[in-house]
């Protein structure tokens, strides 16, 4: 008797947990011009230019970033200038794995490689930074669109890394270039 009222608890506990947590629903956008779609957070906005000036410097200011209320978890896309096409995105994703090695050498590292997704080779970044007050869970995620590199990153504070890794990654398995 002991054994199913111990089976119930946990039972009842697992439904209470699960009705507390909240749910993050995700929206697919068209970006870039209907160049690239990719599932963005529902309540998230464009970041204003004013935060944008603020958080990034200028030389590494992305295209477009979603953001939450407060700006602390985003979604940025930058299509930069480089030159790109799949078979380059090995060697770019192994240059900013050497790059943030040497940024970061006391960054946490979850994983990299090379995946496909929707028909793309698409090279990915995983790990956790130092920042000033806190450190910052990163995926970065890499592909070529017309070309060019596109970079495309989620980030969030360490105390959201739980919450936010599973949507962190359905956002980039959701990329897709047209």
């Amino acid at each position: 008797m002991n054994r199913i009222k111990t089976i119930g608890l946990a039972i009842f506990t697992v439904v209470l947990t699960t009705a507390f947590i909240k749910t993050i629903d995700l929206e697919t956008k068209s970006l870039l011009n209907d160049k690239v779609e990719l599932k963005i957070p529902k309540d998230f906005d464009i970041m204003s230019e004013e935060l944008m000036k603020l958080k990034y410097s200028s030389d590494r200011r992305p295209t477009l970033v979603y953001s939450n209320e407060s700006g602390g978890i985003n979604v940025a896309l930058n299509l930069t200038q480089n030159q790109a096409n799949q078979q380059l995105i090995p060697t770019y994703k192994d240059n900013f794995v050497q790059t943030f090695k040497n940024l970061y050498p006391s960054a946490e590292w979850k994983g990299n490689g090379i995946k496909t997704i929707n028909g793309k080779e698409v090279g990915y970044l995983e790990l956790v930074t130092p920042a000033m007050d806190t450190e910052i869970y990163n995926l970065m995620f890499l592909t070529d669109l017309n070309g060019k590199l596109l970079l495309c990153t989620f980030n969030c504070t360490k105390k959201s890394i739980a919450e936010w890794t599973p949507i962190a990654k359905e956002i980039m398995n959701s990329l897709k270039i047209k």
